[in-house]
């Protein structure tokens, strides 16, 4: 690399917003650099979020499918987790992910530096490297694609040994016997659902009214209903004053809305309380770029208020998805080449939860759709009625879909079952496209499918479900 050179733009972070980006650029014939201040590329995705959670998770659903095999005619005479296999499975991922990201830089030639990056004055961006040298390259573009860490709560402090984070608990090497979660949105249920199966004792508290709270009602109370068959016990509308660490484990003191004290006792604890931007110490300040408790305040094309400065993912103030960081790298790359593109439509958004049942949902919930004054209709169709969901034996959940009256447009679909995060694509065409329910209804779907169930819940809106 050519320190004097001067790139079209220049990337710091390399997460799946980050590298998206790099690919987008070079691809409309942009000169690239990206920074990454880690070893490996991919960001907390690839190395710590998405990939390493979701290859765990299918561990437990194997191992959970090999308990029940007798139920379908595969006996085994002993099921047992091989934590330490399932580790490896998880890093050999993992690396196949970072080495892919590697090899997509390469192939478009995109350079990259390894170091702490950060804005070092209009189309500068300083890299300081492990040994304490810096180097200071030029832009004509900057994006800020830094990302995020997890958040911890007021005078609870995250050791890493018996509280944990959603980066440290991935290190474990030992399933805990007891495993209290703080926290209910999509990282709390996952990692509560993934140490359920292991063998934990899995407790989740909530301070909200409701698990998985961005979710649908109906959603929330259906998975709740669900971890509790399984053992899973759920506490909401539950605060947590305290956690303490003694020889006897960890202690977790909690307050009701009620005013009821609990108390859970727990071998480790969770914190799965949301994230934060990696917003300080970038240069951000010195530059002068607006930023709103630690997020920077971008336009519908991800430009902040200093020119050719921009900023996706995890570090503004949209949801904290990866798809989300990809789609908005896109979408700045594409603006700042001069071509056509068009914002993202945030109401458009999959959710991905991978918990068991998985969740899955886009568009607006049915609360939401009607607090913007739409006159809605809704057709729901349970799994229990499916043909293909008996056959693999994951029965509970069902789909939900959220329509306006008059027009009959899709408004919102809302899953919670199996293959929820697979099933979503169909709805996110359909909200796309501004479909209404009767062309879902029109539109053939395969049997025997859990797809058939997207097809029932469009029959239900009219009332004509065929299967129940």
């Amino acid at each position: 690399m050519d320190p004097s050179k001067t790139y079209d733009v220049a990337i710091i972070g390399s997460g799946p917003g980050g590298y998206v980006a790099a690919i987008r650029a070079a691809q409309l014939g942009m000169s690239v650099l990206i920074v990454e201040r880690e070893s490996r590329l991919g960001g907390v995705c690839t190395l710590r979020g998405c990939i390493p959670t979701k290859a765990l998770l299918h561990t437990a659903d194997v191992l959970e499918e090999a308990r029940h095999g007798a139920e379908v005619g595969v006996a085994t005479r002993e099921v047992r987790l091989d934590l330490p296999a399932a580790i490896k499975h998880k890093e050999k991922i993992v690396r196949q992910s970072t080495n892919g990201v590697s090899y997509l830089m390469k192939k478009n030639k995109v350079d990259v530096a390894t170091g702490f990056g950060r804005l070092a004055g209009h189309g500068k961006v300083s890299v300081a490297a492990a040994d304490g040298s810096e180097t200071t390259f030029f832009a004509k573009n900057v994006i800020v694609a830094t990302g995020s860490v997890p958040r911890s709560l007021p005078g609870i402090e995250i050791d890493h040994k018996s509280i944990l984070s959603s980066d440290s608990i991935l290190e474990l090497t030992e399933v805990p016997k007891s495993l209290v979660v703080i926290g209910s949105g999509a990282v709390g249920v996952e990692f509560a659902s993934m140490y359920a199966r292991f063998g934990s004792k899995a407790t989740v508290v909530e301070i909200l009214p409701r698990i998985v709270p961005l979710e649908d009602e109906e959603v929330s109370r259906e998975l709740a209903a669900s971890f509790k068959r399984q053992g899973i016990a759920v506490y909401v509308d539950t605060r947590v004053e305290r956690v303490t660490v003694g020889e006897a484990g960890t202690e977790v003191l909690a307050r009701s809305t009620g005013g009821k004290t609990e108390t859970f006792r727990a071998e480790k604890v969770l914190l799965a309380v949301g994230r934060k931007p990696l917003s300080e110490g970038i240069g951000l300040e010195a530059l002068g770029v607006a930023t709103d408790r630690g997020y920077i305040r971008v336009d519908p094309w991800m430009q902040t208020n200093v020119p050719n400065v921009y900023a996706i993912g995890d570090v503004v103030p949209t949801p904290w998805l990866a798809h989300v960081a990809s789609a908005e790298g896109v979408v700045a790359v594409e603006r700042m080449a001069g071509g056509e593109t068009r914002p993202l439509n945030y109401d458009q958004v999959p959710g991905c939860t991978y918990c068991a049942p998985e969740v899955a949902s886009i568009g607006l919930t049915e609360a939401a759709a009607r607090e913007r004054g739409h006159d809605v209709v809704v057709g729901k169709f349970p799994f229990s009625a499916n043909g293909k969901a008996r056959i693999v034996n994951e029965t509970a959940g069902f789909v939900k879909i959220v329509a306006e009256k008059k027009y009959d447009e899709v408004l919102g679909v809302h899953i919670v079952g199996p293959k929820a995060t697979e099933l979503i694509s169909e709805a996110g065409a359909a909200l796309k496209m501004e479909a209404t329910s009767e062309e879902l209804v029109r539109t053939i779907h395969a049997h025997p499918t859990l797809s058939e169930a997207m097809h029932e819940a469009a029959e239900a809106v009219s009332g004509h479900a065929l299967h129940i």
